[in-house]
Parts: structure tokens; C-alpha cells; sequence
């Protein structure tokens, strides 16, 4: 990006903040709590650029009065003090661009403040269907430590523990970029509790991540989406199995499918199918996007696909071992979730790769 096109980014950037600004001062808006939030969470993504892009301004003007005093000042004792000072403003505004170009690699992500969260089993059997529960139990924790909001959308229980799978709805500032490198296949490597014999067993569980959009930002047509009604599958007593609760959705274009059984009631279950149709079909399209206009994001952090195998915890090293940046972390701290060390491995690495494609 020439710097003349980023200068025009970041006018757009303080245009929106004043928007913004001026949309949270709004009474109207004031009174929508969910409003309020996506508004918030927009304006923090943006505020340290912004804050930046201003003070960038302000040292360019100091660089420039220097340059005009060296030009044009008589005094000889001014056109020193000028000559002195003005080496440093000029460092300092080159200093706050590369900054700032650091920060606005990042803006996107920060701005997406709801993900959703699906965890699945994989290959393993039942000790796959505790790892899958291991994790989701991890992730919670690292969630409830950064103050983001968790909320179960529907889950279905492995037979000897753990879970099959589980979709979370999560929401907060920073969700989607702390939690958008966990896509992919995470594997085990542990003596499973029913292993009499102490060998070592390889398991595996999927994760995805995608950002929850606005319906806003994705609009269904709803006569494209074919819907269902049936009672719903498993464990869950008389009402569950007899009772028409369980809501499917079918996006025919695409051939998307979402069925959501979490509730008893079928209206808050049709509410959550259509929130997580939006999700997988908004991942949909970002990626036929992104895979246009440029496998520079493949390279850097990888897909996020199920298949792709991600990361390695290995029980007998205590370590876990992400493959994309090549690291290793402590086991324990990690399943404790406190995945900081490991986010933050993982951010600055796509940071530098996304810069060095600028």
C-alpha cells in the first residue's frame, strides 16, 4: 500500500469514528443495548488508529513550520534551534505511519466482536469425545477471563463423557482475533483412560470459528431457505422426542444445512438456526472472497479448514506444539486456558506476514 493510499484510508477511518461518534451520541440508538455494542465495538477497533492518524497529523504540521523557519526565519538562532528539532519531527512521523500500518492490518479482526464457536469430535472414538469436551471446557475458561459472553447453542453429549459437538455463541472485543487462528484439526497424543495396556493414542477434534454477522452485513433471502420441523434427536425425555421442537434449515443455493435442537421451545430454536445459517453462510462467501482476491491469508496462517491439523498436545512432554508458527507452549498453562502466550505468538506472526505483503 503506497503511502498516499493509506493517508486516503485513514481520512476514511476518522470520517467513520466522527459517524460513529455521532451515532452513539444518538437518544434513537442510546435506548438499543445490542446496537450500542456492535457501535462500541466498531469504534474501539478503530480509536488507537484514529488516535495515531491525528497525532501523525499534528507532527506533520510541526515539520512543516520547522521546514518554513529554516526557509524563511532571520534569526540565526531560530533557524538552529529549527534545524535541530526538525530531524526528530520528521523520524517521529515516519515512526507513527509504520505504527499505524501495524495497527490497521489488524482492524478488521478487531471489529468483528461475536463469534461462533463449533467444537467437533474427530477420530478417536469415545476419547475423542473427551478431548472434544477438554477443549470446549478450555476455550471457556480463556472467555470467561478476557470477559466475553458464552452462550451454548446446542450441544449433543458422547457416550462415555465429553461431547460429539458443541456451537458457542461468543461474544466481546477481541473475540474474533484472538479466536480466529483455532479453526482446524487439534490432536491429542495421551494414554486415554480406558487404555489398560498404557499406549500412547492419537485423537483428534475440529475446530471452527466464524464471525456472527449483522443481518446487516448478510441479508437471506428467505424464500431461497427450505425449513423443518421435527421432534428432536437423542437423549432429552418425553418432551424432546415427541414434541415438534427441532427447527432445519437448508440454503438451497449453497446447500448449507443447520439443524438447531437446544431448546424445548421451537421459536427460540428457529431463532438460533437462522443465526448460525447467517454465520456458515457469511464463511461461505468470505472465503470465495478471499480466495479471489488472494492466497496471501492461506499462506500466512493458515485455511481454517476442519482437515488441516493445526496444533499437537502432547500429555508426555506436557507441551503443545502449534504447527503454523512452529512453537511450543506449556501444556497446563494452555489447558488451563490461559492461551495468551500462544494468541499472542499467533497475532504477531500474521501481523508481520500480512505487513510484508503490504
Amino acid at each position: 500500500m503506497s503511502d498516499d493510499a493509506l493517508l486516503r484510508k485513514l481520512d476514511q477511518l476518522a470520517g467513520q469514528m466522527r459517524e460513529l461518534d455521532a451515532q452513539l451520541a444518538d437518544p434513537a440508538v442510546v435506548s438499543q443495548h445490542q446496537r450500542v455494542t456492535e457501535l462500541s465495538v466498531k469504534r474501539a477497533a478503530i480509536e488507537p488508529i484514529v488516535a495515531m492518524y491525528r497525532e501523525y497529523l499534528n507532527k506533520g504540521i510541526e515539520a512543516k513550520q520547522l521546514r518554513a523557519m529554516l526557509a524563511d526565519e532571520s534569526d540565526a538562532e531560530l533557524r538552529k534551534m529549527a534545524a535541530d528539532e526538525l530531524p526528530g519531527a520528521q523520524r517521529a512521523t515516519a515512526d507513527l505511519l509504520e505504527r499505524i500500518k501495524g495497527e490497521l492490518v489488524t482492524s478488521d479482526d478487531r471489529a468483528v466482536g461475536a463469534v461462533i464457536l463449533e467444537v467437533r469430535a474427530g477420530v478417536g472414538g469415545d476419547e475423542a469425545g473427551l478431548w472434544a469436551g477438554e477443549l470446549v471446557e478450555m476455550y471457556q475458561k480463556y472467555a470467561g477471563s478476557q470477559g466475553w459472553s458464552w452462550e451454548v447453542m446446542d450441544v449433543a453429549a458422547g457416550e462415555m463423557g465429553g461431547m460429539k459437538q458443541a456451537i458457542i455463541n461468543v461474544k466481546g472485543l477481541g473475540v474474533w482475533q484472538h479466536l480466529g487462528y483455532e479453526g482446524g484439526a487439534h490432536c491429542v497424543k495421551r494414554v486415554p483412560a480406558t487404555e489398560t495396556q498404557g499406549r500412547v493414542h492419537t485423537s483428534t477434534a475440529t475446530v471452527a470459528v466464524m464471525p456472527e454477522p449483522t443481518k446487516v452485513e448478510i441479508e437471506i433471502d428467505e424464500s431461497e431457505v427450505d425449513m423443518d420441523i421435527t421432534t428432536s434427536q437423542g437423549p432429552g425425555g418425553q418432551n424432546v422426542n415427541k414434541v415438534a421442537t427441532a427447527v432445519k434449515l437448508r440454503h438451497r443455493p449453497t446447500g448449507i444445512e443447520v439443524r438447531m435442537q437446544q431448546t424445548k421451545s421451537q421459536q427460540q430454536n428457529r431463532v438460533l438456526a437462522w443465526q448460525l445459517l447467517r454465520a456458515r453462510l457469511y464463511e461461505h462467501y468470505q472465503r470465495i472472497k478471499d480466495t479471489e482476491r488472494s492466497a496471501d491469508r492461506k499462506k500466512m496462517i493458515g485455511t481454517g479448514e476442519r482437515g488441516e491439523r493445526i496444533r499437537t498436545y502432547r500429555w508426555k512432554e506436557n507441551i503443545v506444539v502449534d504447527h503454523r508458527i512452529n512453537q511450543s507452549f506449556n501444556l497446563g498453562e494452555v489447558m488451563a486456558g490461559r492461551l495468551e502466550e500462544l494468541v499472542k505468538a499467533l497475532m504477531e506472526y500474521d501481523k508481520a506476514m500480512r505487513l510484508a505483503a503490504l
